[in-house]
């Protein structure tokens, strides 16, 4: 692997310590990977940020790196940790975790990374350009980075995306390279695609399928872009799209990335790739979507008391929280109620009186954490329902909760009633 006068001398020592133990993994993973060079990064997102994930021995790993002199060298955010940073005691989070939760924080502001706890960084100031070189490891980023916004991320791990921070720059192989940004498969969807919960459901299914390819959607255009747009506010500028839009394409990546391991994905007529040329490789595989019926069974399952509703996962836009507010305006909530976002989402929503409206009705709009990472079942729910594919796929898993699956219809009945019912009416 070729490196530069400067990355030699990093790699020595010459620039201390904390620097040398970053180089020595971006190169070590460059070599496994067959990497040639190494290639300078506009922007870097770390995941690992949960006490709940990291526990005593992550504390230890980063307090060493930080006391090292590492600093980092490219704007750098991290993915939700288990907790609202500020308002955790109103989340009922227990005294204990609180203070090891930050702890972790405080690690990583030492080495330099801005605080911003979010699995959407591009929704919050840090929006990549089309063809930038990043190193991002949340896999819903991942997946929105390089597809909607055609920025070239492989999907770090914890470590090597802070090294990366640090190092300034990541190996390039994968998806940094053009010879691997073509499409395996082409999608044929040929189902009605309504709601965002749809596209969570075509996510979980296509990522199962796929594993670790990457697809081509076909016949989405036209039900993405005649979504109305009566939101106004200009927060996805750059993609050109409707909010509601952006919406569905991060919710169809998320639970592709967790079903599967779908790191890039295309969509006829949409996504910057695909509007600059043929994105299809040869002897490309086809798959026929024609219903959704067996992605919503199999991420249902057989609950009917409700007492915990977790919204945002991937973090709530501010279109997501505005539509929230509107169905939960004059009710009062039985389920608690979670929406979850990033602490500078929150405040807009705040400033338009949404998260006040949510709040009169008995839900949390809650910051820096989401329904994966922070410790729910300690808090002492035992079923969650959401309009996520990725909550969905993971709650089970990482959260021990029994999961109901459906739209933001369904979701916000069940936190109105406690209970589950198939008819999506508000």
């Amino acid at each position: 692997m070729h490196l530069t006068t400067e990355e030699r001398a990093m790699l020595a020592g010459d620039q201390g310590p904390g620097v040398q133990k970053a180089m020595e993994i971006v190169t070590a993973l460059g070599k496994i990977y067959g990497a040639e060079a190494l290639v300078p990064v506009s922007s870097v997102q770390v995941s690992g940020v949960s006490y709940k994930n990291l526990g005593d021995a992550g504390v230890a790993f980063l307090r060493e790196w930080a006391e090292q002199g590492a600093r980092v060298r490219v704007p750098t955010t991290l993915n939700p940790a288990g907790m609202d940073l500020t308002g955790w005691q109103e989340q009922g989070i227990p005294e204990a975790f609180a203070h090891k939760q930050m702890e972790v924080i405080t690690a990583f502001a030492e080495i330099g990374i801005k605080t911003t706890c979010t699995c959407t960084p591009y929704f919050v100031g840090y929006e990549p350009e089309f063809g930038a070189h990043l190193a991002w490891a949340e896999s819903s980023a991942v997946s929105y980075a390089n597809s909607v916004l055609g920025a070239r991320t492989n999907r770090e791990g914890g470590p090597s995306a802070l090294a990366a921070a640090i190092a300034g720059r990541t190996a390039c192989y994968g998806l940094h390279l053009d010879t691997n940004r073509k499409a395996n498969y082409v999608v044929d969807v040929r189902c009605p695609m309504r709601s965002p919960a749809d596209y969570g459901a075509l996510g979980y299914y296509v990522g199962q399928q796929v594993r670790q390819g990457c697809p081509l959607f076909c016949n989405l255009a036209e039900p993405l872009l005649n979504l109305e747009q009566d939101f106004g506010l200009p927060v996805y500028q750059s993609t050109g799209l409707p909010d509601p839009a952006v919406d569905r394409l991060k919710a169809l990546g998320a639970a592709m990335a967790a079903s599967g391991a779908v790191a890039l994905y295309h969509v006829e007529g949409i996504t910057p790739e695909a509007l600059r040329g043929d994105v299809v490789a040869p002897g490309a595989e086809t798959l026929v979507i024609e219903s959704l019926d067996e992605a919503y069974a199999a991420l249902n399952g057989p609950v009917e008391t409700i007492d915990f509703v977790g919204l945002g996962c991937p973090h709530a836009s501010l279109d997501e929280i505005r539509r929230v507010a509107e169905l939960v305006k004059g009710r009062q909530l039985t389920a608690t109620l979670w929406v979850t976002t990033a602490g500078h989402t929150r405040q807009l929503a705040s400033e338009r009186g949404w998260v006040q409206t949510i709040e009169a009705a008995g839900g949390k709009v809650v910051a820096d954490t989401c329904v994966v990472v922070a410790p729910v079942a300690e808090l002492g729910f035992r079923t969650v329902v959401t309009n996520a594919g990725k909550a969905a796929f993971y709650s089970p898993g990482h959260s021990g909760l029994a999961v109901r699956f459906g739209s933001l219809e369904q979701c916000i009945k069940a936190a109105a009633t406690g209970r589950w019912e198939v008819k999506s009416e508000a």
